[in-house]
């Protein structure tokens, strides 16, 4: 046995630092993200390049943002973009994206189920038939189990 039980020199270890369950929370500076930029994407709507569009406005998604303003702003023009695709060009631009994409694409999409507007709900399922196409259910359960939102 020790001579000296009194002495607190062997707790300098944190143990708490190695359990693989600690939840940190990661803030990324999420008040600079400002969400897509409208400008572009409008611009890029008027010339009818819509797959530059779908791509400018999931370039900068509000995922670390706490600004609920800015997140209501993105998913409508996220919601206003996928409105302007036709039917037979939606696989063609899900099939450009990665698996990153596809995943913030369905975010966009469980997002905007939530607040369904006049036809966005027909237009959403159709993408998100596509999307699940690409993506597969994985894709549903990392949007499903994700922390961050957009």
């Amino acid at each position: 046995m020790a001579k000296n039980t009194d002495s607190a020199r062997f707790r300098k270890v944190d143990v708490d630092e190695y359990d693989e369950n600690k939840f940190v929370d990661e803030e990324d500076g999420g008040e600079t993200q400002s969400g897509p930029d409208e400008a572009e994407v409008d611009s890029l709507l008027r010339q009818g390049n819509m797959n530059a569009a779908l791509l400018a406005v999931l370039k900068n998604p509000p995922i670390n943002s706490k600004n609920q303003n800015t997140k209501e702003r993105a998913e409508l023009l996220v919601v206003r973009v996928l409105s302007s695709f036709k039917s037979s060009d939606i696989e063609k631009a899900v099939g450009s994206l990665d698996r990153a994409g596809v995943d913030l694409l369905m975010k966009y999409i469980y997002r905007g189920f939530e607040k369904p507007s006049d036809n966005s709900s027909a237009v959403l399922l159709q993408w998100h038939e596509k999307a699940l196409a690409v993506g597969g259910v994985g894709s549903i359960v990392r949007v499903l189990t994700a922390r961050r939102t957009v």
